[in-house]
């Protein structure tokens, strides 16, 4: 099993890269949502001046946001920094889009995306919107044709995983886990270790994790809708300040600090409690065995985002306890 971390990439992001790869942590994964993060792919290649071994990826590329002979060009630039160490994955972008006050692209879209961009990276032409496309940088200018850079394809259900068997080196997930039959499962978590003594709705927990306990509450208003809302804890509570916010500009709000921290109206009506039922909070022991428990299921990579305001720390606990699993079920994912 691979051991590997991820970011929603801020001016820190590179700096905690570095930090990763001193670790032992295989792979570094980071978000595409501009609305809320700084660019992916910048953020990358300055990693990859300042790192030498750990693997570099985007989790996940959405088709919504660009064209993909901007991506096609960016994986050149990324791999002509960082040769061999970089993997891509792509996906609906579905909370991209919402703080975009957008859906999520159709999976169709997504298969046409990802086959223009497997060609482009391989030095052939596609079409793209009616018109030829193909990679045109001269000698110098990139990294030769074909680019050999694997592809994760962010599945949760049955049209993502069909594309995902189509087309893909492997899945990522972060709800369910997929089927035994891909080579490279990556299973995106979340959580922290719990101090001697301390309680799981502590200050420091919730600084650490309350960002996703309010994910929870913002995908169940976007995927859901209002009554599987009300069926959370403080449901009713939560939709009548959504409610009164305007309709136009609800999704600049109600997304704002998008899985990272909290915002102004999670802050004082998502329950603590829901942070540590929704994430994976508790002692070393315990979260050992939950890595046990995704490997027994098929996971080969287990992506951890550390969250609050010491990433480092948390980067550091979750590395020294997943130590003892690095190497376990290996079934050939990708570099």
């Amino acid at each position: 099993m691979k051991i590997s971390c991820a970011f929603g990439p801020a001016e820190q992001t590179p700096d905690d890269i570095v930090a990763a790869e001193s670790l032992g942590y295989d792979r570094a994964w980071v978000y595409d949502s501009p609305a809320v993060y700084l660019d992916p792919w910048a953020t990358l290649a300055v990693a990859a001046t300042r790192t030498s071994r750990i693997g570099l990826g985007t989790a996940v590329v959405s088709p919504g946001l660009r064209h993909p002979l901007v991506t096609a060009s960016a994986i050149a630039t990324l791999e002509s920094l960082a040769p061999g160490r970089v993997s891509i994955g792509v996906g609906a972008g579905a909370s991209a889009r919402w703080l975009l006050g957008q859906k999520p692209a159709r999976w169709a879209e997504v298969e046409q995306y990802i086959v223009a961009l497997r060609g482009l990276v391989r030095g052939e032409e596609v079409e793209w919107e009616g018109k030829a496309l193909r990679m045109l940088h001269p000698t110098g200018w990139g990294p030769a044709r074909p680019i050999d850079v694997p592809l994760l394809v962010g599945a949760e259900g049955p049209r993502g995983l069909a594309v995902a068997r189509r087309h893909g080196d492997g899945v990522t997930t972060f709800v369910h886990t997929a089927p035994r039959e891909f080579d490279w499962v990556m299973r995106l978590v979340f959580g922290t270790v719990l101090q001697d003594g301390e309680s799981v709705d502590s200050d420091r927990v919730f600084d650490a994790v309350g960002a996703i306990a309010a994910l929870g509450y913002h995908a169940t208003y976007e995927w859901q809708g209002q009554e599987a809302v009300r069926s959370l804890p403080e449901g009713e509570r939560w939709l009548d300040v959504v409610a009164r916010l305007p309709a136009d500009t609800r999704h600049l709000a109600l997304h704002a600090g998008h899985g990272v921290v909290v915002n102004d109206i999670d802050r004082d009506i998502v329950p603590r409690h829901m942070a540590a039922a929704s994430t994976w909070v508790g002692t070393a022991d315990d979260i050992s065995r939950h890595i046990e428990e995704l490997c027994a299921a098929g996971v080969t990579e287990v992506t951890y985002q550390p969250g609050g305001k010491d990433i480092v720390g948390e980067l550091e606990r979750f590395a020294e306890i997943a130590a003892e699993h690095r190497g376990r079920a290996e079934t050939g994912s990708p570099r």
